[in-house]
């Protein structure tokens, strides 16, 4: 039995979104998995590679630090803000394929709030197929589909980096 099918299906919901008025680049998420839940942090899980990959995006070592609050003053020195597209949904587990009837976030009013916004980047497929349906392009943002940093998405780190690194023109001042 997979661990998953074990841990029955419960309502979850997401965080509120950490952005700022200069946030020039947004980084969704589908929704928090069970470490992240548990940990009230976003991209919590040890084996997720969210924080190395943006420390390579930024160039800047303090979004991989241990400590949290680095690792979101780091973002938010570089003008990255950071929500999920699912608001609630019921999931057994962490993985994307388990969520079921979902209920959105606002991201449309989000990001029409943001005045220095310049592209909006989906961190995973199910993100993006979500996300995609809520947010229109815009001469002023970019939508961006992104490898997953899931430990489920199996890409390697190099890979996964290379697709990572199309964000840097986003965060440019």
């Amino acid at each position: 039995m997979s661990s998953s099918a074990a841990v029955p299906p419960s309502l979850k919901a997401s965080f509120p979104p950490i952005v700022r008025p200069d946030t020039r680049l947004l980084v969704l998420g589908s929704l928090p998995g069970e470490v992240s839940l548990a940990r009230s942090q976003y991209y919590a899980h040890p084996h997720n590679r969210f924080w190395p990959l943006m420390a390579e995006v930024l160039d800047d070592a303090d979004a991989a630090a241990r400590d949290y609050a680095l690792r979101l003053a780091a973002l938010g020195r570089h003008g990255v803000g950071l929500w999920d597209v699912v608001k609630s949904a019921t999931r057994a587990g962490s993985l994307d394929a388990s969520i079921r009837d979902h209920a959105p976030n606002a991201l449309a009013e989000l990001v029409v709030a943001l005045p220095q916004l310049r592209a909006v980047a989906f961190n995973g497929a199910k993100a993006a197929a979500l996300g995609r349906r809520l947010i229109s392009p815009r001469a002023r943002w970019t939508l961006i589909d992104l490898p997953s940093s899931s430990p489920a998405n199996t890409l390697p780190f190099a890979g996964k980096r290379a697709a990572w690194l199309a964000l840097r023109p986003s965060i440019r001042r």
